[in-house]
C-alpha cells in the first residue's frame, strides 16, 4: 500500500508518539462546555445549610469516586476546571459537586459526567467534594482543597514526536494554543524499557519546543515522560503520559530485485523489491522518487516491502528507508536511467532550430494538441544534469523556448526529449508516480565543428597483391563535435625520394573497415585517416605503411608447385622404390655371410663326400637328433674348437678339421683322442660359445643354404659320435635333421 502526498518530519514520525492527554485535553474541554451550561441552571447556594451533615454517610473508600483533582489556566479569570474518576461499583452517571470558599460561597452541582467547570474567588482557599450514590447506602466521595492562586496548570503536550540519530535523542513538543505563551522550557526523563529506575535527573530542554537527550543506547528502546518547567503562569506542571521510543534503525535497506519494463505509449513499468533486518523494529518504508533534472519530487510510504510505480522514459533517483516513530533508517539510492531504447522515440518525430545560444524552436511531428495541452521538455549533454522547461500549449505544434536559463554551448551535442501530461490546468508537475509519458527524443549542436581528433588503432589485414583491408577505432563523441557524415581515407605510394599523387575515399560513418582496392602489386603505400562533419573533415591520424605481396613471388610459387606435381607424377614409383630400401632395409642374404662362405668355400664339396660315405645302417634318413649332457663339451667338436681358434683364413686350413673327423670310415674318433687331452678346454655355454656364427641365422639354416642345388631335397645327414665304454664324460650325440 503506498500512499501519496507524504511528507516526512516530525508529525509522521510522531503520529503514534502524540500525547494522549492532549487529545484527552479537548475532550475534556468540550465535555466541560456542556456541563457548564447544565450546572450553571441546576446549581444551588448552600451557604444556608450545613451540607456536610447531608453527606456524612458518605466516605471515602478505594473503590468509590476517586482522583479528584481542580485546577485552571492562568487566562481563565478564575474558572477552574475539575476532574473526577469513577468507582468501581458505580451505578449512575449523575455526582454531587459541592464547592465551598469560606463563608463567602457555597455551591451544590448536580453532574452527569466526569468533569466539570467551576468559577472560584482567587483571593480565598476553597475545598472541593464529589459525592457517587449520594442517595445509596453505598455512598462514597472525594475531596481536594487548595489555593485558587496555585492551581494555574500548564500541559499536558498537545502532541510529541521523537528522532532518534547516533545516539541523541531529539524531542519536539507541542502545546495547547493557551499554554504556547505561558511555557518557556520543559523537562525529560526517561528510561530503558522495563527498568524500574528513571535517570538520575531530568533533562531540560533549549526552549519550549525542542530538547536533545545525549549518550543513549542506539539499540535500546526508552520510556519517556515530559513535564512543563514552573512558573508564575504555571504554578502547577503535572508528568505527560509515558511514551515508549523504539529503539534506533542503522541497517540500510537492501534491493533485491529492479524490474524495468517499457510500454509502447512511452511509459515506462518499474518494479521495484528490497528486505530489511527483521530483528529492528520498524513500521513501515518510507520511498521518495524524483527526476534527476531536479524538476519535482514524490514522497510515499508503504507497509510492504515493494513498490510499483508507473514513469516516463525520463531519468530517476529513487532512495528507500526504514521509518518507525523515532527514527529513520540509512536509505539505499538506486539510479534509474533513462530509456533510449524504443524506436518509437526517435524516427523523425522531433526537429530543433537554434536560434542562438540562449533560443531554440522545438517541432513535433503529431498533432498532440488534440489530447495534450501540458508538455515538458528536458535537454542536456553527456555526463551532465538535464535542464527542464515546462509549458502550456494548445494551439501549435511546435514551442519556441527562450530564454534558456543556461546558454547553449557550442561543439556539444544536446539530447532533449519532450515529454507529455495529462495535467489541464498548470502544466508544473504535480506528482512524479504516473505524471508522464515520453513522445520522442533527438540530438542537437548550438554550432558544429570538425573533428579535432582521427581514428586510432589503424591495422592492415588481409594484404594481396592489389588490395590490402584497413580497421581502425572511431573518434571518441566529445571530439567529433558535430554529426559524423563519415571518414575519409587518404593513401599515396610511398616514395620518400620523390613525389606521388595522394589519392581519397570515403567512407559510411556506420564503419570501421575498408577494403582498400586498385593498388599496385609490391608497392608500399602509406595511410591516414580523418572524420568529417558538415563543418568539414578533421585531424589526420599518424601515417601508417604498409605494402602489397609481390607480383613475381605469386608467380614463382606457381611454377613451383606445378614443377613438384609434374615430377611425382613421373618418377614417383622410382622415388617410392628407392625410399623402400632406404628407409626399410631388406633382411640380409644368408649365403653372403662371412660364416657361411668359410664352411661351403673349397671344402664344400670334400664335406659332402664324406657325409655320403657313411654307412647306411647308422644313418637316419628323417632326422638328426643332438642330445647333449650338461658340462660335457663332445668329442667330435674338439677338433674343431681347437681349428677355429687357430684358422688363419687359408683354404687348406678351413678343412682339416673334416679330414680328421672322417679318418675311421666307422665314423669313431681318431685314436688317442680322449677329453684327457684337452685338459685347458673350459666347459662353455652352447649360447655363449666363442664360436658361434656372427649371424642372426642358426647352424642348421646354414646347413640347408650350403647344401649343393643338385642334391635331392629329401637327402639327410646324420652324424653319430660315439665315445670310448670306458670314458663316462662322453655322451653319443644323434643328430635329427629334417629337410
Amino acid at each position: 500500500m503506498v500512499g501519496r502526498g507524504f511528507q516526512f518530519g516530525f508529525h509522521f514520525l510522531n503520529s503514534k508518539c502524540s500525547s494522549y492527554a492532549g487529545h484527552s485535553y479537548f475532550f475534556i474541554l468540550s465535555l466541560i462546555s456542556v456541563y457548564y451550561t447544565t450546572q450553571a441552571s441546576s446549581s444551588v447556594d448552600c451557604r444556608s445549610q450545613n451540607i456536610s451533615s447531608k453527606y456524612q454517610h458518605c466516605g471515602i473508600h478505594p473503590d468509590g469516586v476517586h482522583d479528584l483533582d481542580c485546577f485552571g489556566k492562568h487566562n481563565s479569570k478564575g474558572i477552574k476546571t475539575c476532574v473526577w474518576k469513577r468507582g468501581n461499583g458505580a451505578s449512575e452517571k449523575t455526582y454531587t459537586l459541592i464547592i465551598q470558599q469560606e463563608k463567602k460561597y457555597c455551591k451544590v452541582y448536580n453532574i452527569t459526567g466526569l468533569s466539570a467547570q467551576i468559577k472560584l474567588y482567587e483571593s480565598y482557599n476553597m475545598s472541593t467534594e464529589v459525592i457517587e450514590n449520594s442517595e445509596s447506602t453505598n455512598c462514597t466521595k472525594a475531596v481536594f482543597r487548595g489555593s485558587p492562586k496555585s492551581l494555574l496548570r500548564c500541559g499536558p503536550p498537545y502532541s510529541v514526536s521523537f528522532s532518534r540519530h547516533s545516539g541523541r535523542l531529539l524531542v519536539n513538543v507541542s502545546w495547547q494554543k493557551e499554554d504556547t505563551k505561558a511555557i518557556k522550557k520543559y523537562f525529560v526523563r526517561y528510561k530503558a524499557l522495563g527498568s524500574l529506575s528513571w535517570s538520575k535527573s531530568p533533562v531540560k530542554s533549549q526552549n519550549g519546543e525542542n530538547c536533545t537527550v545525549e549518550n543513549l543506547n542506539s539499540s535500546l528502546v526508552y520510556t519517556t515522560q515530559i513535564q512543563c518547567v514552573t512558573n508564575e503562569k504555571c504554578s502547577q506542571c503535572a508528568w505527560s503520559e509515558a511514551f515508549t521510543v523504539p529503539s534506533e534503525l542503522t541497517t540500510q535497506p537492501v534491493i533485491v530485485n529492479l524490474t524495468d519494463i517499457a510500454k509502447k505509449d512511452g511509459h515506462r513499468q518499474l518494479f521495484l523489491t528490497w528486505k530489511f533486518p527483521a530483528k529492528e523494529l520498524y513500521d513501515g518504508y518510507y520511498v521518495t522518487i524524483g527526476k534527476a533534472s531536479g524538476e519535482a519530487w514524490e514522497w510515499m510510504n508503504t507497509t510492504q516491502p515493494e513498490i510499483r510505480l508507473i514513469l516516463s522514459y525520463s531519468a530517476y533517483h529513487l532512495t528507500v528507508s526504514a521509518v518507525n516513530n523515532a527514527s529513520i533508517s540509512p536509505a539505499v539510492s538506486q539510479l534509474i536511467p533513462q530509456r533510449e531504447d524504443m524506436p518509437s522515440m526517435g524516427a523523425g518525430k522531433l526537429n530543433i532550430t537554434v536560434h542562438n545560444s540562449t533560443s531554440f524552436t522545438i517541432y513535433w511531428k503529431d498533432n498532440l494538441i488534440k489530447n495534450h495541452v501540458c508538455y515538458s521538455v528536458e535537454y542536456m549533454t553527456k555526463g551532465h544534469k538535464a535542464a527542464y522547461i515546462s509549458f502550456y500549449q494548445n494551439a501549435n505544434n511546435y514551442r519556441t523556448l527562450s530564454p534558456l536559463s543556461e546558454p547553449l554551448e557550442p561543439y556539444k551535442r544536446y539530447n532533449i526529449t519532450l515529454h507529455t501530461r495529462p495535467n489541464k490546468a498548470t502544466c508544473n508537475m504535480r506528482h512524479v508516480n504516473n505524471s508522464e509519458s515520453t513522445y520522442g527524443s533527438t540530438q542537437f549542436y548550438f554550432i558544429e565543428g570538425s573533428p579535432v581528433s582521427a581514428p586510432t588503432n589503424i591495422s592492415s589485414y588481409t594484404v594481396t597483391l592489389n588490395s590490402v583491408l584497413l580497421q581502425w577505432s572511431s573518434i571518441p563523441e566529445e571530439d567529433i563535435r558535430g554529426f559524423l557524415l563519415g571518414y575519409i581515407i587518404y593513401y599515396t605510394e610511398y616514395n620518400p625520394g620523390g613525389t606521388s599523387t595522394e589519392r581519397n575515399i570515403s567512407v559510411d560513418p556506420t564503419l570501421n573497415s575498408y577494403e582498400l582496392g586498385d593498388l599496385k602489386g609490391g608497392t608500399a603505400y602509406k595511410v591516414q585517416i580523418s572524420g568529417f562533419t558538415q563543418a568539414g573533415a578533421g585531424v589526420r591520424n599518424t601515417e601508417s605503411i604498409f605494402k602489397t605481396k609481390s607480383g613475381g613471388f605469386s608467380n614463382f610459387s606457381g611454377v613451383t608447385v606445378f614443377a613438384v606435381g609434374a615430377t611425382v607424377l613421373i618418377f614417383g614409383s622410382v622415388i617410392i622404390k628407392r625410399a623402400k630400401v632406404i628407409l626399410w632395409p631388406s633382411i640380409p642374404n644368408p649365403g653372403k655371410s662371412n660364416a657361411l662362405q668359410k664352411i661351403i668355400g673349397p671344402c664344400e664339396l670334400e664335406l659332402l663326400e664324406s657325409i655320403n660315405a657313411l654307412k647306411a645302417e647308422e644313418w637316419d634318413t628323417y632326422s638328426l637328433q643332438i642330445v647333449e649332457k650338461e658340462d660335457v663339451i663332445p668329442a667330435s667338436t674338439l677338433p674343431l674348437y681347437h681349428v677355429l681358434e687357430d684358422e688363419d683364413d687359408s683354404p687348406d686350413r678351413s678343412c682339416n678339421w673334416m679330414q680328421r673327423d672322417t679318418v675311421d670310415g666307422s665314423g669313431g674318433i681318431p685314436p688317442g683322442v680322449t677329453a684327457e687331452t684337452f685338459p685347458d678346454i673350459q666347459r662353455t655355454d652352447p649360447q655363449s660359445s666363442p664360436f658361434a656364427f656372427s649371424s642372426e641365422y642358426t647352424t642348421m639354416e646354414l646347413f640347408q643354404q650350403g647344401i649343393p642345388q643338385g642334391m635331392s631335397a629329401n637327402t639327410s645327414v646324420t652324424q653319430a659320435t660315439e665315445s670310448k665304454p670306458e670314458d663316462p664324460d662322453l655322451t653319443v650325440v644323434t643328430s635329427k635333421l629334417s629337410v
